[in-house]
């Protein structure tokens, strides 16, 4: 009797195979990163909806809601484009471990004061402050990072993958922060939050990272720098993604700046209500990830993007002028859907454009828009807030929202090849 092994064998030497939506998770440097993250951002963000509930209570003013996440994110403004450089000349592992660390370190003072009792209003903006700096090297790394642990074709899925983390942290953590606040303080936020940096920590030191090969003729830092500019300049596509989000990130993403005040005056919910609508951004934020999982290759990126701001701009809207607390939710669940898409999609689309070597620089760039430009929206959002009135500052921001769906029309058209 004869065995047909030469079949056989070939399945039994591939193993388990990880489903198509799941594919970036076959590199093994990738999952470290993965299941670090997913630990790591849910404390970020327990953090984050604790922060933004204590200065609520210790100032009662919405600017001041806006002002913490200017000091946070204006750093990466002033900083965030030169960080490409030294993106591009330094092992990027080693720069996350340096960032990690100085978050963990951050977040253990803050839970200290808090504990103690002395935190006042200007130590947060401070701590902020300094996160903001680490920020601004860390989320150019962290975006050029992809391409180290993944292979081009699993870039799209790598990305979505960790914004699935990255929103089912946004579920889990605002939850958690919620009822941790309402039942402990803020202060345990914080600390969970500090512990839970070890996490990505150990994912990375974990990691096999093929050796670092920096320029062979590096030039000065400026000169380096003045390149990744003209390289960005000299593609309408490059400049119409990065020039999006920048607007979007002044005049419409920075509305949930106001939630803490929606919660407790418009809707009535208190922390556990802002919780809650938090968590229905995230919600919506992780079908979006999943959504360009399973079909986001297959799908016309440019058509994706105009789909994402319409609806965007109807999500704002009817949470601008909702008092019901279930309605409030579903229109943040939708916002963070379009959010999400709008982010992973352009993300992509520039990673697929640009070369290795000035990855780092056109990189940094998508975060100088995106997380520098948001403190702008934030100050400005808030000030209308305090103002006006909430409801009215959001409305504001869903008039702008229909504009940007315009401009971004003229700038990049819907069949626009993005490949």
């Amino acid at each position: 009797m004869r065995f047909n092994l030469p079949q056989i064998t070939p399945h039994l030497r591939l193993g388990w195979q990880w489903p198509k939506a799941l594919r970036a998770m076959r590199h093994r440097n990738f999952r470290l990163f993965f299941f670090g993250q997913l630990i790591s951002v849910s404390g970020s963000w327990m953090q984050s909806t604790a922060q933004q509930w204590l200065v609520y209570r210790l100032t009662g003013s919405q600017l001041s809601l806006g002002a913490v996440t200017f000091a946070g994110y204006a750093p990466v403004l002033v900083l965030s484009l030169f960080m490409g450089v030294i993106v591009d000349r330094f092992p990027r592992r080693r720069l996350l471990l340096i960032t990690q660390i100085w978050f963990m370190l951050l977040a253990a003072v803050l839970a200290l004061i808090t504990f103690l009792g002395i935190v006042e209003y200007w130590h947060i903006l401070l701590l902020a402050t300094l996160l903001g700096v680490a920020n601004a090297l860390d989320m150019p790394t962290r975006q050029a990072f992809y391409a180290d642990m993944v292979e081009r074709e699993d870039l799209l899925n790598a990305i979505v993958l960790n914004s699935s983390i990255f929103n089912g942290g946004r579920i889990i953590g605002p939850a958690l922060g919620g009822l941790v606040i309402a039942s402990l303080g803020e202060a345990p936020a914080f600390g969970l939050n500090s512990l839970s940096y070890l996490a990505v920590i150990t994912g990375l030191l974990l990691m096999r990272i093929k050796p670092f090969k920096p320029p062979s003729n590096p030039g000065t830092s400026l000169a380096e720098f003045k390149d990744g500019l003209v390289y960005l300049g000299s593609d309408r596509r490059l400049t119409g993604l990065v020039g999006m989000i920048a607007l979007l990130s002044v005049f419409v993403f920075p509305f949930t700046v106001l939630l803490p005040a929606f919660a407790r005056d418009v809707l009535g919910t208190g922390a556990e209500g802002y919780g809650a609508l938090l968590s229905s951004q995230g919600v919506g934020a992780l079908l979006g990830a999943l959504m360009l999982a399973f079909g986001g290759d297959r799908s016309k990126k440019a058509l994706i993007l105009l789909l994402a701001r319409i609806l965007l701009a109807a999500a704002v809207i009817a949470f601008a002028i909702s008092t019901i607390p279930i309605l409030s939710m579903f229109a943040m669940l939708a916002a963070g859907f379009a959010f999400i898409t709008q982010l992973a999609v352009t993300n992509t689309s520039i990673q697929l454009l640009v070369p290795d070597e000035l990855r780092g620089r056109v990189m940094s760039a998508y975060t100088w828009a995106l997380a520098g430009f948001w403190p702008l929206g934030s100050l400005l959002i808030g000030a209308l807030g305090d103002h006006f009135s909430s409801q009215t500052a959001v409305l504001l921001s869903a008039a702008a929202s229909i504009l940007l769906i315009v401009i971004g029309q003229i700038w990049i058209p819907a069949n626009t090849d993005m490949e």
